[in-house]
């Protein structure tokens, strides 16, 4: 009954507008006629805010497994898929190519093989690399983007850029973004987006509190995530995790020498924040988003707290520190605020923060 209710044909939501648009049209014809001076702004805003109501949300969509290619590329393909799944399994402590990270998988970050709207996904990136990055201060490839995943999310080192899996990597990448259409502007499509803003800095004592309600049972009270080969023992602790025997963690450690380092983009605050909102607890999604943005905030404050590797950032925005994050955690700024504020917030009084958002 529920799912009928909602199926509104084309003539219907057409009605629906013309009779919404008559009552706002009528309104405003009767307060003009008592009051002369017309606020055509104001007129704008209430007939847009009618119209995106009625709006169908553009969400990005990944092509279906079914269209990789057969032959050759269709086995690169595949190949770049399980490396982005499975990424311990080659590079981690135990890999069968290099122990070169720290055994997370790129899938940590990037929920669901880099498909996940909202969640850190990978669709646009083969269309918009190379491209110039602030933090670099230069035209940064794709298979370079990759490695600074290695060396920075990973905690590890770079692989061979013109190594096989780097070629994997960027064919399951180019097969993912193959519809992509930089033109238009679908939602969910590019990385991260942060919640609404606070007016209070966020809070690792607030949110450790709800770190333990909503999120100690995955990645354990100690944040150092759960082994995969702990948890397949138990199915009462596979609470939507994805990963298989052949992985190291089934619940990837948050913070310690084994999770991403004090220079990966999760380490900025709305990054985590963000990705915490709209994933979190697993398996919510930003459609069926549980948290608070202060929850959010105040978990993300409490993870990016705790003790980790914080490798060298003295090259990050040299080049131009005026293009620093609002959140970028390390000084210098080129503003007065402190960078315990930058770190934490509050970000309102921010003009950086205010246009970012």
């Amino acid at each position: 009954m529920r799912s009928s209710y909602f199926k509104l044909n084309s003539k219907t939501i057409t009605s629906i507008l013309l009779v919404s648009f008559s009552a706002i049209f009528l309104l405003q014809t009767v307060s003009c006629s008592s009051d002369k001076k017309v606020n055509n702004e104001n007129s704008d805003s209430t007939f847009k805010e009618i119209a995106d109501f009625y709006t169908v949300e553009r969400v990005w969509t990944a092509p279906d497994t079914s269209t990789i290619p057969k032959g050759e590329e269709g086995k690169l393909i595949w190949y770049g898929r399980r490396l982005i799944i499975h990424t311990s399994s080659y590079f981690g402590p135990k890999g069968s190519i290099g122990k070169s990270s720290n055994g997370l998988n790129c899938q940590n970050c990037h929920l669901e093989v880099g498909t996940r709207p909202y969640g850190n996904n990978l669709g646009a990136a083969s269309t918009i690399y190379p491209k110039y990055l602030p933090r670099s201060g230069s035209v940064v490839s794709l298979s370079e983007k990759i490695n600074e995943c290695f060396s920075r999310s990973l905690n590890g080192e770079k692989i061979d850029t013109l190594s096989k899996e780097m070629q994997a990597y960027i064919a399951y990448l180019k097969w993912l973004g193959k519809d992509f259409n930089k033109v238009e502007n679908l939602t969910g499509s590019r990385g991260i987006q942060a919640p609404k803003l606070i007016d209070r800095a966020a809070d690792p004592a607030k949110g450790k509190l709800a770190y333990e309600q909503y999120c100690s049972r995955c990645h354990g009270k100690d944040g150092q995530g759960q082994y995969a080969v702990d948890v397949l023992k138990d199915e009462s602790k596979q609470q939507g995790g994805t990963a298989t025997a052949e992985d190291l963690y089934y619940y990837p450690p948050l913070w310690g020498e084994h999770s991403f380092n004090g220079i990966a983009t999760l380490y900025r605050l709305s990054k985590m924040a963000g990705f915490i909102k709209n994933n979190m607890p697993y398996p919510t999604t930003y459609k069926t988003a549980i948290l608070t943005d202060e929850e959010a905030w105040d978990i993300a404050a409490f993870i990016n707290s705790s003790e980790r590797p914080i490798n060298d950032h003295s090259k990050d925005y040299s080049v131009d520190i005026s293009k620093k994050p609002y959140d970028f955690p390390f000084a210098p700024y080129t503003d007065n605020f402190s960078e315990t504020q930058h770190k934490f917030g509050p970000y309102t009084e921010m003009p950086s923060a205010k246009k970012a958002h």
